[in-house]
């Protein structure tokens, strides 16, 4: 059925690069999160990698959970009303508008993707607060210029920004590139901006992680790597980290500090651009 949320000539092109014999990470991460927005290939694909590290779902969850940890800091306490979530993903419960915004409704988010799945779905589900502003565009990650000019129809660059980029940057192969990335998005927004990251990493389930990983550049989808955590750091080179630091996601300021914390595959942080 069309999606009638966007253009019909908009929409067919975006149906023609929907590959659905072809496994995709935020439909991958969907079915580990249990959500129904996955194909059979996806399923397929997504079994074979927990057959190298069971745990990832768990990893998934967490990865969400410091999602919405780190966007209720940045809207209540840091008192930010502007974010850029750059690797959207598929929709899900509790999206960075839904936390943003339950927090300062009048926030206003621009979210960033490039797969044709993700788009229509977030042109049907993704909504805002009569006083906040929620906006989408497709952009690479590869292209900073292309995000910032097209995230300035509803953002205000001179007013503090959020730049939020999780499970994104591993999609970048080489960590120069990624390195710089960040810088140019970083160059564009002032002083008081944040910088969220979340990434896989080798620091747990390592051996497993790595297998895991060529197995997923084996199969035909888009390449991608882990790094280590000193990599980590100097994706934040230009910003103040926030405590505890590069963390695994599971121990960003947890919640529940009574509860027995399991270290996750993704590790994550939050800085501040002085």
């Amino acid at each position: 059925m069309p999606d009638s949320s966007v253009p019909g000539d908009e929409g067919v092109a975006r149906l023609a690069r929907l590959r659905t014999d072809v496994s995709h990470s935020a439909r991958i991460w969907n079915y580990w999160l249990g959500g129904k927005d996955h194909y059979p290939v996806d399923e397929e694909v997504g079994d074979q990698i927990l057959g190298f590290v069971p745990a990832l779902p768990r990893s998934a969850v967490a990865d969400r959970q410091f999602l919405a940890r780190a966007v209720r800091h940045l809207a209540g306490e840091a008192g930010i009303r502007q974010f850029l979530d750059i690797g959207t993903g598929l929709p899900t419960a509790d999206n960075t508008h839904q936390i943003a915004q339950g927090v300062a409704p009048e926030a206003r988010i621009v979210y960033v993707d490039n797969d044709p799945l993700v788009l229509r779905h977030a042109h049907a589900l993704l909504t805002s607060t009569p006083e906040g502003v929620t906006d989408y565009i497709e952009a690479d990650a590869h292209d900073p210029a292309a995000i910032i000019e097209g995230a300035a129809r509803t953002l205000d660059f001179a007013e503090p920004v959020a730049i939020t980029m999780l499970g994104i940057l591993n999609f970048v192969m080489d960590t120069d590139d990624a390195v710089s990335i960040v810088t140019r998005l970083l160059d564009a927004v002032p002083a008081g901006s944040y910088l969220v990251v979340s990434h896989p990493t080798t620091e747990v389930d390592g051996e497993a992680m790595t297998a895991a990983v060529e197995y997923w550049n084996s199969q035909g989808s888009a390449r991608m790597t882990l790094r280590t955590r000193t990599d980590l750091l100097r994706l934040f080179a230009g910003v103040e980290l926030l405590d505890p630091g590069v963390v695994s996601c599971s121990r960003w300021r947890p919640d529940d500090t009574d509860k027995e914390i399991v270290d996750v595959t993704h590790f994550a942080g939050v800085g501040r651009k002085p």
